[in-house]
C-alpha cells in the first residue's frame, strides 16, 4: 500500500475491530438482555454493544488521540486530523440478543469527510473483510468480486426493515410488490453483512431505507471496491433515504424500481 497513512489506519481498524469482535463473541452473557432502547421499544441497545464502542474508541484514542469519532452508541467527538473513524460497534444487535450468527463490528475511516478503509468483523462466519479506496477488496485475504449480473428477474436480492412500526409496514409494501421481479428477497439483520455479502458474490443486491452513517460507511467501501455499484435515490448516494448496492447491471434496474415503488419515502 503506498499510502502509509492509510497502511495505518487499516491496520488499526483490522485490530480494533478483532479485539471488540473478540469481547462479544466470548465474553457474551448467558443471561444478556436489553440495556435500553432507541427508536421504539424492539429497537434495542446491550450492554456489550456499549462495551465493544468503547473498546473501539479507547483503542483508536490511544494511537491517534486527535482523530474524531462518530459511533452509534453515542461516540460523537470532531478531532484535528482530518481523520474520522465511524463505528457499529454491534451491527445485527437483535440476532445478537436472539443468540443467532448474523452480526458484525464495522468500522470506516474516513479522511477529509471521504471514505478510505473499512472493515467489518463477523466472528460467529470467521470471516473479516476490508477494503482500502483504490485498493480493492478482501475476506481474510481472498480477493472479492460481486458476482456477474443476471437479470432483475433472476436476482437474489437482501433488505431490512425499520424498527418504527408505521415505516416497516410500508416496507413491507415495497418489498410485496418487488418480489415478483426477482428471484426472492433475503433479511439477514445486518446491513453491514449485507453488503459484504454483496461484495462476496452472495448475494446480488441489497436495499434499505433509514441506514444510518455507521450502518453502511464500511460496507459500502467494501463492496464498491469488489465492484458494486451504490447509491440512493438515482443520481444520489447512499444515505438515509435509501441505500442500494448490487453487481453492475443488476443496480440500474433494481434502484430504478425502488424508486418507482417509493422505497425512498416512509
Amino acid at each position: 500500500m503506498s499510502d502509509p497513512t492509510l497502511s495505518e489506519l487499516l491496520d488499526l481498524a483490522l485490530e480494533a475491530a478483532r479485539r471488540a469482535g473478540a469481547l462479544l463473541r466470548d465474553g457474551r452473557p448467558a443471561d444478556l438482555g436489553v440495556a435500553a432502547t432507541k427508536s421504539s421499544p424492539i429497537d434495542v441497545v446491550t450492554e456489550m454493544d456499549v462495551a465493544a464502542e468503547k473498546l473501539i474508541t479507547g483503542y483508536l484514542s490511544e494511537r491517534r488521540p486527535n482523530d474524531g469519532f462518530l459511533g452509534e452508541e453515542g461516540a460523537s467527538v470532531p478531532g484535528s486530523t482530518g481523520i474520522r473513524w465511524v463505528i457499529d460497534p454491534l451491527d445485527g444487535t437483535v440476532n445478537y440478543l436472539y443468540n443467532l450468527p448474523t452480526w458484525a463490528v464495522s468500522i470506516a475511516a474516513e479522511r477529509d469527510g471521504e471514505r478510505v478503509v473499512g472493515v467489518v468483523e463477523a466472528p460467529m462466519r470467521r470471516e473479516t473483510y476490508r477494503a482500502v479506496l483504490g485498493g480493492g477488496a478482501y475476506a481474510n485475504g481472498d480477493a472479492l468480486r460481486c458476482r456477474p449480473a443476471p437479470p432483475l428477474d433472476q436476482a437474489l436480492v437482501s433488505t431490512g426493515f425499520n424498527y418504527v412500526g408505521p415505516v416497516r409496514s410500508h416496507q413491507a409494501d415495497v418489498a410485496q410488490q418487488l418480489i415478483p421481479r426477482l428471484r426472492d428477497i433475503r433479511r439477514s439483520g445486518s446491513a453491514a453483512v449485507d453488503l459484504c455479502d454483496v461484495a462476496a458474490g452472495r448475494l446480488d443486491g441489497y436495499y434499505e431505507r433509514g441506514l444510518h452513517p455507521w450502518d453502511l460507511a464500511a460496507g459500502d467501501l467494501i463492496a464498491r471496491e469488489a465492484g458494486a455499484l451504490t447509491g440512493g435515490r438515482p443520481g444520489l448516494p447512499a444515505d438515509g433515504d435509501l441505500t442500494v448496492a448490487a453487481a453492475p447491471g443488476v443496480f440500474e434496474p433494481l434502484q430504478a424500481a425502488l424508486d418507482e415503488l417509493g422505497a425512498w419515502h416512509d
